[in-house]
């Protein structure tokens, strides 16, 4: 069990956790991919190239819209920016800087965009569970204040430094990291097997990402912030709602299709 204070930033040295747990989602998430590339028969190497690209665009696009968007934090050291080890990667920069590579990549190669979106993001759900951890380490990404006694342990809550003590918040980072969890057992095990289109593993995600997000967003107490709207949690309950009509009206066709 894990203490509600983690005892180093640093698995050791000054070799972060943020970056270790990174690092072995993304190489798990592409031995993974790498399977399914045999399994779907894509040209060879589609996944490599595609790591090759996705990697870089999607760090980029994570520290830009974090930073665009918490830009106070680093008006006053703008080199702090270059310094991703510490934190503040936003996963909807990395998913827009991921897509803008599966696009190329699908080009290239002369596949469907949403065929590599299918079998990329499942293992992107599991990638994610295993970097929120980076975020205990980090004591960072939680939630508000927790007050009642009974709820005051690891994992509900962990223990954030606050004067010359600590206090209880609610450790968001963790249900966040079991939800994404799940999302990747539904589409791996699931919808995966069941799919009768390109883009609906895509879509399963959106809904079932984007609806947890919502929620656990709403508990935060350091969202990146639009005026007096949290920037995450908007965009997600549109990724989610828009996921669920596109779904619904698919379901419907195919429906009437089998009817036909």
């Amino acid at each position: 069990m894990f203490p509600a204070v983690p005892p180093s930033r640093y698995i050791f040295g000054h070799l972060p956790w943020y970056s270790v747990l990174i690092v072995t989602g993304i190489l798990i998430a592409m031995t993974l991919c790498g399977r399914e590339e045999k399994r779907l028969r894509l040209p060879e190497d589609t996944v490599l190239d595609l790591a090759l690209l996705a990697l870089p665009l999607g760090v980029i696009g994570a520290r830009v819209y974090y930073v665009a968007f918490a830009w106070d934090t680093f008006a006053a050291d703008p080199l702090a920016i270059l310094r991703i080890w510490e934190g503040g990667l936003a996963i909807y920069g990395g998913i827009l800087g991921g897509a803008l590579a599966i696009v190329i990549i699908a080009h290239i190669k002369g596949r469907s965009p949403l065929l590599l979106t299918d079998m990329v993001l499942p293992t992107v759900a599991l990638a994610q569970a295993i970097g929120r951890w980076g975020n205990y380490f980090n004591m960072e990404a939680y939630g508000a204040p927790i007050t009642n006694p009974a709820w005051q342990f690891f994992p509900v809550g962990v223990l954030i430094p606050a004067g010359e003590g600590y206090v209880w918040h609610m450790a968001t980072f963790f249900y966040e990291s079991m939800w994404n969890l799940g999302v990747f057992a539904v589409l791996w095990f699931i919808i995966r097997k069941r799919k009768k289109h390109h883009g609906v593993v895509t879509l399963w995600y959106a809904l079932l990402y984007g609806a947890g997000r919502a929620i656990i967003e709403g508990f935060r107490t350091d969202s990146l912030m639009l005026g007096s709207l949290r920037v995450s949690q908007l965009l997600s309950l549109l990724l989610a709602g828009a996921a669920a009509i596109i779904l619904l009206c698919l379901g419907i066709r195919n429906r009437r299709n089998t009817e036909a």
